[in-house]
């Protein structure tokens, strides 16, 4: 895996400092952020995706909350 560092967020303290990264080889993201709270949470699960699909977050996924002022290292989609 090949990682690249794309940014942090700004004027952050050493420790609880979301960061986002990029997997070359995949294209994927990692993601560090904050753990959305159990009211977020719901208000995703209410709210839904696409029908058909559950609302329960398996035990293997996570829902973050990433700070608008982290949307500026998110990169471009090349329409893959």
């Amino acid at each position: 895996m090949r990682l690249r560092f794309l940014g942090i967020i700004p004027n952050s303290p050493d420790t609880d400092s979301p960061t986002i990264w990029l997997d070359e080889d995949s294209g994927d993201l990692l993601i560090q952020s904050y753990r959305a709270s159990e009211e977020e949470v719901k208000a995703c699960k209410e709210v839904g995706s696409i029908p058909g699909h559950g609302t329960d977050v398996p035990d293997h996924e996570v829902i973050l909350r990433l700070p608008k002022v982290m949307r500026q290292y998110l990169p471009a989609l090349d329409n893959e």
